[in-house]
């Protein structure tokens, strides 16, 4: 994956953020459980304020340089599974697991992003993505996981 500019940069992964918010409100729309169906919401809103991150990164300068970083838990679970597409009206576990895939690529894609560019607010905006989707991540394999752990009862 090569990119000429760090414009490039930020128009493939304001993409692929606009790509991530109609998944996750086609998923919301399909949800059956209410849990499910915010979670969805949620995550869809989140993508929103990283398309506008992305594009308006002097308008959002003060958001970004306040960020605080932290140390995000990996559970590791998606790095076992392998990629699929996702179908409509999958199991709530088949949808679990194509989600939490995405968010993995995901943080894959922004730390490789950020390795591009020597544009330090570009790399910092990529980092925040990264710490962002990670917390995405965690939270859907925290229901997948939990949702293994109700079905032995």
């Amino acid at each position: 994956m090569e990119f000429g500019s760090v414009d490039k940069i930020l128009d493939f992964a304001i993409g692929k953020e606009k790509e991530a918010v109609e998944f996750y409100t086609s998923l919301a729309k399909e949800a059956t459980m209410a849990s499910l169906k915010q979670t969805f919401e949620g995550f869809a809103k989140e993508e929103e304020k990283h398309v506008s991150l992305l594009s308006d990164m002097t308008g959002n300068k003060e958001k970004i340089d306040s960020y605080k970083f932290k140390e995000i838990t990996d559970l590791k679970i998606s790095d076992y599974m392998v990629e699929t597409e996702y179908k409509e009206g999958m199991p709530m576990p088949e949808i679990l697991k194509i989600a939490m895939k995405r968010e993995e690529n995901a943080v894959k894609l922004y730390s490789t992003l950020a390795g591009k560019t020597d544009h330090e607010g570009v790399k910092k905006v990529l980092m925040i993505l990264v710490q962002e989707e990670s917390k995405h991540k965690l939270i859907l394999e925290t229901m997948y996981d939990d949702y293994l752990a109700d079905q032995d009862n």
